[in-house]
């Protein structure tokens, strides 16, 4: 069973040192420093309370190295529910403190104990049963999970008031705690995968070893499943996975009812029946139940899913943005997160990282659009998850379209079975015009000048027409060394539809580092003032441009047009 990789935060150089120190622990886990600040972090972000925020909304554990009170102060907003959040702990810059502060059902004194004995000083843990009783009850281990956390409280809070407790099932993990025990106590600590209904003297405990096996054609199949499990008496809260064949994999009734229940969807080659599906899984189960399209294997210890079948495949083609970090919307930082194999342009890969040890970078030439999305999908036909990279947009000039014609090509139904989905992000053209201003206020045409995937005539007759209809241009590709030329011809053209004084827009790298924005006219731009990496914005008719208040200009294009409204 794997736990959520954390993500160290730090504000400045001096605590780069035990940061290092922490990671030893945790060899996957990301170093996040402060930009201009922090030299050698393995990430970098600008906006502290941003960052601690976005990573707690993830749920991905935090261990911030600052003061308490700043993290506190930060995550104040978010603690609405008690139980629901993922460990959070405050370490002080030179180690010789490590304070757990959210997270005690998610495992936060744990990672206190890991960290604490890794820089050799104690823990500053003050729950009180884990004190008292050495464990906390409420957050059993992997591979088991509490049956009702309020009701749980309730038991803890009697334990700590003097009760003594006794312990049916097996919990191997309750033989070293400290708890009171006496064989005619009143409350009970219950471990095992039988159906009973809760009660305020009974902690129940369920162990995750039951695999339930289906056939995908079933009505109800969260109803039918819960009816079966019902009539076998077992607990739904011991249900560690849903099996079925891997030709349904693609099946939304079988998603629909693994995300219903709350547990892993994993898939095995086709057989003759459900039943032999899950034989051929757990050998020697416990007990069997089932019938045609519903079977129900019991094991003898908690089952890791990651062990069982494997699981549907994800292909995601994401955007990274312009280039900043904190441009990158929150859904591509996870989806790169959770990705085996990310693939793309190196440059644009580079931009991605940093990437764990387990995770595979495919690098390719940016020319290599159609074997990068096949290689995509036959890594994700396997059960990986596969990242595809893109700078700006994955939809603008980018891989999402190659992505989806070598699907639509395909005649492999393990491609067609893969769970694709598109990530946007903010492409070159939009980064550039908010730097400016909103240049794009109004309609406006984006354009590549690259005649490498069309013919140049299909591009001048484009332009022109743009041109006329007095749309704001936004030029992608607008010049390289083998193509000098196009960008003077496609301003000759602009030309005969727009007046000299015409407001144009030149964002060279914006969102990386180095990024200049100059703002020029029609008349005064020259094809020398351009390269592969700048994007140029012709205004409209009506962009207008003013002074601001640094010595640069404002750029806008009104959302009216003609008469200005009232």
């Amino acid at each position: 069973m794997l736990r959520p990789i954390p993500a160290i935060v730090i504000l400045g150089n001096g605590s780069l040192a035990t940061a290092r120190k922490i990671q030893q622990i945790y060899p996957d886990a990301l170093i996040h420093g402060l930009a201009e600040r922090v030299e050698g972090a393995d990430r970098l972000y600008r906006e502290f309370g941003a960052t601690l925020r976005e990573l707690y909304l993830q749920d991905t554990p935090i261990i911030a190295l600052c003061a308490a009170g700043i993290v506190i102060r930060t995550l104040a907003p978010l603690l609405l529910e008690k139980g629901a959040e993922p460990p959070v702990l405050a370490v002080a810059e030179d180690g010789s403190a490590v304070v757990p502060l959210l997270g005690g059902l998610g495992g936060v004194n744990v990672l206190a104990r890991e960290i604490a004995a890794h820089l050799d000083v104690a823990p500053a843990i003050t729950t009180s049963g884990e004190l008292r009783f050495g464990t906390c009850l409420l957050n059993p281990p992997a591979g088991y999970t509490l049956g009702d956390l309020e009701l749980g409280k309730r038991f803890v809070s009697d334990l700590l008031a003097g009760e003594t407790v006794r312990i049916e099932g097996s919990a191997p993990w309750l033989a070293q705690a400290q708890l009171p025990q006496d064989k005619e106590a009143r409350l009970t600590v219950h471990v095992g995968h039988a159906e009973r209904m809760a009660c305020a003297d009974e902690l129940l405990i369920y162990p995750r070893n039951v695999l339930i096996a289906v056939a995908a054609s079933t009505d109800d199949l969260s109803g039918a499943i819960r009816q079966a499990l019902h009539q076998a008496g077992i607990a739904v809260q011991s249900v560690a996975c849903l099996l079925a064949v891997d030709t349904d994999m693609a099946n939304v009734t079988l998603r629909e009812t693994s995300l219903e229940l709350g547990v892993p969807l994993r898939f095995a080659d086709a057989v003759a029946d459900v039943g032999e599906l899950v034989r051929g899984v757990i050998a020697h189960p416990v007990c069997l139940f089932g019938n045609d399209a519903i079977a129900i294997a019991v094991a003898e210890e908690p089952l890791d899913p990651l062990q069982i079948g494997r699981p549907r495949g994800r292909l995601a083609v994401i955007g990274l943005g312009p280039g900043a970090c904190e441009l990158m919307v929150p859904a591509v930082k996870a989806e790169l997160a959770r990705a085996n194999d990310v693939l793309g342009y190196e440059t644009y890969v580079r931009m991605a990282g940093p990437f764990r040890a387990d995770q595979v970078m495919h690098c390719t030439d940016n020319r290599e659009e159609m074997q990068r999305a096949r290689h995509a999908f036959q890594l994700a036909a396997q059960g990986r998850s596969v990242v595809v990279v893109s700078s700006g947009d994955p939809g603008v000039f980018a891989m999402a379209a190659a992505v989806l014609e070598a699907l639509h090509e395909s005649t492999d139904p393990a491609w067609h079975s893969v769970d694709l989905e598109i990530l946007p992000g903010v492409s070159a053209s939009l980064a550039t015009a908010a730097q400016a201003g909103a240049p794009l206020g109004h309609d406006f045409c984006v354009l590549s000048l690259s005649d490498n995937l069309k013919p140049w005539s299909i591009i001048e007759k484009r332009l022109d027409l743009a041109a006329q209809a007095d749309l704001a241009l936004a030029f992608y590709n607008p010049i390289s060394r083998s193509r000098p030329w196009q960008l003077g011809q496609a301003l000759d053209i602009v030309a005969r539809h727009r007046v000299p004084e015409t407001p144009v827009v030149l964002g060279r790298d914006i969102g990386r580092p180095g990024q200049t924005l100059r703002v020029t006219t029609l008349r005064q731009l020259t094809v020398d003032q351009v390269d592969m990496r700048t994007m140029v914005l012709i205004g409209s008719s009506t962009t207008c441009v003013f002074p601001r208040s640094d010595g640069g200009q404002w750029v806008y294009t009104p959302r009216w047009y003609g008469s200005k409204p009232e």
